[in-house]
């Protein structure tokens, strides 16, 4: 089954996947003018909107919804395999993921706004909302749907958990061993899994608003504090911070790794990371209450910042002014190129991180991993529920069905306990594959959208020119010539009506 899964990860991988990411992400930069440079005054005032309703969330919360899928294992464990295996220089393509990401997460997210629809007394949206309603394509909706099932609801919550067994057995050790149906496995690894399980359970049934409201408080508190952690390292290692990012640079066209390595291992961990392309950020995007698509589109282009630029970073340096990793070559098979740490030291792991803060803070930088990780993870496992409930919701409505989430929600729970005990490099690949499932039909269809329809660019363009006149900001899709945008459609009209218009 391993091979099966690695071999599929291969072939799902391939270039043409890597490419289209990076050309999704210039084909947005170029013709929005670069609107996550021009407007990136604009993306932090907006971050203070606070306004939520009974129906949606704020733009701050749908912002820490989606950072906590976009800030997760692959900021830590994600950031070290991308090293590991692609070197130094994979990070450099991680920034330029990030970069042109931006204004790939302001299209889908700005996407999911204009064509969210009220259901069941909440918003909701996302690419299986807008392949519908934008292109007609309601198959395209249901391949995507079914995608972010299997994706976040069965592949990828088991990475997440993963990172954090390990990351136990990093501090602590395995303990006592326990024979389970999953193999042996340490008893602190099972006390890890235990606490998971029962805080999911809790926040994940009682639905949105509670996942809104538990991680506007901790997805803020845990990167900062991460961020904090890393730039204490930087200044104690001020004098290297000049080499490091040299050998970054140089590396990413003359990866000791290989060119490809670094390009492909820096794109892949990128897109795992900050999710642009993905098609998952729209999800949460839609829920928020906001005057104008636009602007949420921004919040999301800026949230794509805070995971790679910021947090991904912070893990990079911290990794690599420590010297704390090693570069495994392709060809032969498991020989290293750079070595500085134990060879049986594995690089899908959280363990690189964990040994580059040991090296400055002692035993407190292991605990902290440890205790980033169960946060990072915990929270994008809460996105992930989301996204699959979303997209559950959306399966009801087109077969007319009602499929009980309580099974996605054991489903969910299950995978997670599956994940913990598990070897991660198994993990990581089945991950691979739920990422790039959503980001193949995703990445295809936001660049079918913009040939037929452009809303995206009509929006931006219409927020621009009543951002510029000192608004007020409303949108009008009928005007712009965007069909099916009923939510907003029904929304001008009642305001027009309560106006006496």
């Amino acid at each position: 089954m391993e091979g099966f899964i690695s071999a599929l990860n291969g072939i799902i991988w391939s270039p043409v996947l890597i490419y289209l990411c990076l050309g999704a992400g210039l084909f947005y930069s170029i013709l929005t003018r670069f609107a996550q440079v021009r407007h990136f005054k604009e993306m932090c005032k907006l971050l203070l909107n606070n306004s939520e309703s009974e129906k949606g969330i704020s733009s701050f919360q749908a912002l820490a919804v989606s950072l906590s899928g976009r800030v997760g294992v692959g900021n830590i464990a994600g950031v070290a395999a991308a090293i590991g295996f692609g070197g130094p220089g994979a990070i450099f393509w991680m920034w330029v993921v990030a970069f042109l990401g931006a204004s790939t997460a302001y299209a889908e997210s700005t996407l999911g706004q204009i064509y969210k629809v009220e259901e069941d007394g909440q918003y909701r949206g996302g690419p299986a909302y807008y392949f519908e309603r934008c292109l007609g394509w309601r198959w395209l909706g249901i391949i995507f749907a079914i995608s972010a099932i299997i994706g976040c609801g069965i592949f990828l919550p088991g990475v997440q958990a993963n990172a954090v067994g390990n990351a136990v057995t990093q501090i602590f050790g395995d303990g006592n061993m326990v024979v389970t149906s999953f193999g042996e496995v340490g008893t602190y690894k099972l006390i890890a899994l235990a606490v998971i399980l029962i805080v999911l359970a809790f926040i994940i049934f009682g639905g949105i608003k509670r996942i809104a409201h538990f991680t506007q408080i901790v997805v803020p508190f845990m990167a900062l504090g991460y961020i904090v952690m890393a730039l204490i390292v930087v200044f104690l290692n001020l004098d290297k911070v000049p080499a490091i990012f040299g050998l970054i640079f140089n590396d990413a066209f003359t990866a000791q790794a290989g060119f490809g390595a670094a390009i492909g291992w820096g794109v892949k961990r990128g897109i795992y990371s900050n999710e642009a392309g993905q098609g998952t950020g729209p999800h949460a995007a839609a829920a928020a209450e906001v005057d104008h698509p636009a602007q949420q589109g921004l919040v999301q282009a800026f949230s794509v910042y805070v995971d790679t630029l910021f947090v991904c970073t912070a893990t990079a340096l911290m990794i690599l002014i420590t010297q704390q990793y090693n570069v495994v070559g392709e060809l032969p098979a498991g020989q290293f190129i750079v070595q500085n740490v134990d060879a049986a030291t594995e690089i899908g792991s959280a363990a690189f991180t964990q040994m580059a803060l040991f090296s400055v803070f002692g035993n407190f930088g292991q605990v902290f991993v440890g205790i980033a990780l169960f946060f990072f993870a915990f929270t994008t496992i809460l996105a992930y529920y989301y996204i699959t409930e979303t997209n559950v919701a959306y399966l009801n409505r087109v077969f007319n069905n009602k499929l009980p989430t309580i099974v996605f929600k054991l489903l969910l729970m299950f995978m997670v306990a599956y994940g913990t005990v598990n070897s991660a490099g198994y993990i990581w690949n089945i991950g691979d594959i739920g990422v790039g499932l959503m980001a193949w039909v995703n990445v295809v269809g936001i660049l079918t959208i913009f040939f037929m329809y452009k809303p995206t660019m009509r929006c931006l363009r219409d927020y621009e020119e009543q951002k510029k006149a000192g608004g007020p900001i409303t949108f009008d899709p009928v005007k712009l010539g965007i069909k099916n945008a009923t939510f907003w459609e029904n929304k001008l009209a009642k305001q027009n009506e309560q106006q006496g218009k």
